[in-house]
């Protein structure tokens, strides 16, 4: 039986990819550097921002200029990360339904833990029983170490919770947790990536994956 569902930030419960793009464009442009369409960061997501910056910059930029543009990035994306950013349609009532229901819920995310920890306050208020995030010198995903922690705080068992996100990152991250994983198709990866890293499940809409979820409360 699910007693918990951890989900994914980016790309899973709230659409950033306009923003996050906004901002590394901006971080390249401060440095004279070429910069990406949106739909390259895609793509360039889901590692963190540190990973992000260094798929953004050229090949061989110089340490000093890395960090440089990583500054930039967050300085710029700490002033704007909610200029283009919204929940995906019918996640809110999806998830206060969860949570009426008496369903813990949790964000593990590979996202800065002080920008995770606000953007899912901001938009979801209280309804996250747990909000994890990327934290210097912690394992990121697919390490399990972030998930495993959630279900310590929730006080759930690997085997009674779900794990929601929408790429291959998430899919291995539920796979080495040793949790049922549900893929969703409404971020920034598509079907069959999802599928080829192991999604027990798939997601078309909210609706669908609240069905997903409450089939295994039986």
């Amino acid at each position: 039986m699910v007693q918990s569902v951890i989900f994914d930030l980016d790309g899973t419960i709230l659409n950033t990819l306009d923003d996050l793009a906004d901002a590394g464009n901006h971080a390249l442009a401060q440095m004279g550097y070429s910069v990406h369409s949106t739909e390259e960061y895609r793509y360039f997501v889901g590692n963190g921002i540190p990973k992000l910056i260094e798929r953004i910059v050229p090949e061989g930029t110089p340490r000093e200029m890395y960090e440089k543009t990583y500054e930039a990035f967050c300085s710029y994306y700490n002033g704007h990360m909610y200029d283009k950013t919204r929940p995906y349609d019918g996640m809110i009532e999806m998830l206060s339904g969860l949570h009426k229901n008496g369903i813990k819920l949790a964000v593990v995310t590979n996202k800065a833990h002080v920008f995770a920890c606000e953007m899912v306050k901001n938009y979801y208020g209280d309804i996250f029983d747990a909000v994890f995030g990327s934290i210097e010198g912690v394992p990121k995903k697919p390490d399990p170490y972030l998930v495993n922690k959630a279900l310590q705080e929730l006080r759930c068992t690997p085997k009674n919770a779900v794990y929601v996100g929408d790429s291959s990152v998430d899919m291995q991250t539920a796979l080495n947790a040793g949790i049922f994983s549900c893929g969703v198709l409404w971020g920034f990866r598509e079907r069959d990536e999802l599928l080829e890293s192991g999604a027990k499940s798939l997601a078309s809409d909210s609706s669908e994956l609240e069905k997903i979820i409450l089939a295994r409360l039986r």
